[in-house]
């Protein structure tokens, strides 16, 4: 069996636990701003539990989040600070490879596909794209809701030479539906066979319930296997309760569930590498104690 790719887990909390002052709506780009070094250590941590992956703490570093006069004004250094931070730390790590992802996050919002505007997400990620480059190994395009998002973040790495993953939220009822579903309303099949022609390496599943993740995975093996195509299929899940996970991502902290310990998180990530997954890591509220159990349990 094939080692299994673990990813890190989610940024803020993590922040939270080492000291860092976080706050709606500048959140984890709070910690760039005023404590940088718990950004690094956060991405020590992560390494330490055995991720092979770290993603840059630029996912905040939006207008959605930090405003559009500071984005303009401080964006550029403080994406080359979240690039710069988590290189560092890869670097750091003398007896095996750590990748460093460069985030790409949804411009205009989490969990919102219907304030896309494809007439500006270019002006946006731009910026992000330009400001990471030196410092990452790939990009991912993460938490987004429909398939336009996923296109527009191919086109802003296309010039980089870079791979570049592409990371689609789910419906967190997407369990009692008859497919699996984007935030958008779009399925997963019609998300994979997008992937299976756009040149990406990867097609995850992150911030939705562990609970509608597998059949995501199911579902986008399968249309890999009838295209004909070798894709990554990578899982990376959120500890959000329920009720909290349809929200605007900068309007409030959402509640985490007490139930998703390192154990039983680690048997649904057994079950998604069942299902045909090969990277496997957390989202919010998954942290570095939930990715050292999921490194020991699928790769000893």
């Amino acid at each position: 069996m094939s080692k299994t790719r673990i990813l890190d887990g989610g940024m803020s909390r993590e922040l939270i636990r080492l000291g860092a002052e976080l706050r709606q709506p500048e959140w984890s780009a709070l910690a760039l701003m005023k404590t940088p070094d718990i950004v690094r250590q956060v991405h020590a941590d992560f390494i330490d539990a055995g991720a092979d992956v770290i993603t840059t703490n630029s996912y905040a570093l939006v207008p959605f989040h930090i405003g559009e006069e500071r984005f303009h004004s401080q964006g550029a250094a403080l994406i080359a600070l979240a690039g710069k931070l988590a290189r560092e730390a890869a670097d750091a790590q003398a007896d095996r490879k750590v990748l460093v992802a460069g985030s790409l996050p949804p411009i205009f919002g989490s969990y919102e596909p219907e304030r896309f505007d494809p007439t500006r997400v270019q002006d946006y990620l731009s910026h992000l794209v330009e400001g990471l480059a030196p410092h990452v190994d790939v990009w991912l395009g993460e938490t987004l809701s429909l398939i336009a998002e996923g296109d527009a973040v191919r086109t802003a790495v296309a010039a980089t030479g870079k791979p570049f993953w592409i990371s689609f939220t789910l419906e967190d009822s997407a369990v009692s539906l008859d497919e699996p579903r984007l935030r958008s309303g779009e399925t997963v099949a019609a998300a994979a066979l997008w992937a299976a022609g756009s040149g990406a390496q990867a097609l995850l599943f992150n911030c939705s319930r562990p609970e509608v993740m597998a059949r995501a995975v199911e579902t986008a093996f399968c249309v890999f296997r009838q295209q004909g195509k070798t894709i990554e299929i990578g899982v990376y899940a959120n500890a959000f309760e329920a009720a909290e996970s349809e929200g605007a991502a900068n309007e409030t902290l959402h509640g985490t569930r007490d139930d998703l310990t390192g154990d039983s998180y680690a048997r649904f990530a057994c079950d998604w590498v069942k299902a045909g997954a090969t990277m496997v890591g957390g989202c919010c509220g998954i942290g570095a104690r939930h990715i050292h159990k999921l490194a020991h349990i699928l790769n000893g």
